[in-house]
């Protein structure tokens, strides 16, 4: 992966030089692997859990503020 950063010369003009940040091909893909793991199965369960639960959260309060759904009652 290449990095774009901006070097000040000594005109004060902004110069494009090109920064390899590569890394060895193992390390790469055990920190890959990391962060699939920590999304997989940290994260995105968190945040299932909290949209669902959110999601009953809003139909509770719909339904104490007006009632539970079906034909009026007697």
């Amino acid at each position: 992966m290449l990095v774009l950063r901006t070097v000040i010369c000594r005109r004060k003009e902004p110069a494009l030089t090109e920064v390899s940040t590569e890394q060895a091909p193992g390390r790469n893909r055990r920190r890959e692997l990391l962060t699939f793991f920590i999304l997989a199965f940290g994260i995105w369960p968190v945040v299932a859990v909290g949209v669902v639960g959110g999601y009953g959260f809003l139909v509770w309060m719909f339904q104490i503020i007006f009632g539970p759904p079906g034909p009026p009652g007697h």
